[in-house]
């Protein structure tokens, strides 16, 4: 596993990629909507502004996390919804420049966090170095909104290698939000990676497998394309169900997209 400063560099690198192309965006595409339902851009860089400050509190000031979540469930399952329309209110540059400042921020307090301690979260506790990962996920992905809004596409990159292992460990966690009980053996996961070359997760003897291109996986465990659209192929009953539910990121079981969405 690729250490703390790397994943904080790669982190920046997606942010800035995403940066790059809503920073000189005119303020009716801030507007447009994306295939979230109901999220416009701001509503989705207000978004990562947002969690970036959650993830703060969680990092820099953990004592305070228990009356975070207790405020939260205070307002429902529509705290996220809510704290993102909130924030989308705000004019486009304000919305840019909180996500800036925040984001340097939360690296700068995850960097210091020491080694072996674990920080609260919406899921289970994590590590400095699996939270920086859950935050690169969670921008590769509501990037990803913003890409398909604006009629976009992206070139893949080495980062993904990040999404891809932390789609896989969070197997279970899919299976438990689902309120269903995880397969008892292991996958196999085999990925063309951006480069041409193979990522591989799992033990290379399990029964059951997954093989298919890297974006793809990190795209199905995100919920930003169905796994009908995708090059995926599940080798057994239980892989193929796991890509009904997979799901990378905290909170309530999502939707996902329909299939054929993006053909």
């Amino acid at each position: 596993m690729a250490d703390l400063g790397v994943i904080l560099g790669d982190l920046d690198a997606e942010s800035r990629t995403i940066d790059d192309v809503v920073a000189n965006l005119p303020a009716s595409d801030w507007a447009r909507a994306t295939p979230a339902e109901g999220w416009t851009i701001a509503h989705t860089i207000a978004h990562l502004a947002w969690t970036d400050r959650k993830a703060l509190i969680a990092a820099a000031h953990p004592e305070d996390w228990q009356a975070e979540v207790e405020e939260l469930l205070k307002v429902g399952e529509t705290y996220v919804d809510d704290g993102a329309a909130a924030g989308a209110e705000r004019p486009p540059q304000e919305i840019l420049d909180d996500w800036r400042a925040g984001r340097a921020e939360l690296a700068a307090a995850l960097a210091a966090v020491p080694d072996g301690q674990k920080l609260p979260w919406y899921g289970p506790p994590m590590s400095a170095a699996s939270m920086v990962t859950a935050r690169l996920m969670e921008t590769w992905a509501h990037g990803q909104d913003i890409f398909d809004a604006l009629g976009l596409t992206r070139e893949p990159t080495a980062r993904l290698w990040h999404i891809a292992r932390f789609g896989t460990r969070t197997r279970d966690f899919a299976y438990l939000l689902n309120s269903l009980a995880p397969p008892s053996e292991e996958f196999r996961v085999e990925l063309i990676a951006p480069d041409g070359s193979t990522w591989a997760f799992g033990p290379e003897d399990a029964e059951q497998k997954l093989t298919g291109s890297a974006v793809d996986f990190c795209l199905v465990v995100t919920q930003r394309r169905h796994p009908a659209d995708t090059d995926l192929v599940a080798h057994g009953a239980d892989v193929e169900e796991w890509l009904t539910i997979a799901q990378a990121f905290a909170g309530p079981p999502g939707e996902g997209r329909k299939p054929g969405q993006f053909a």
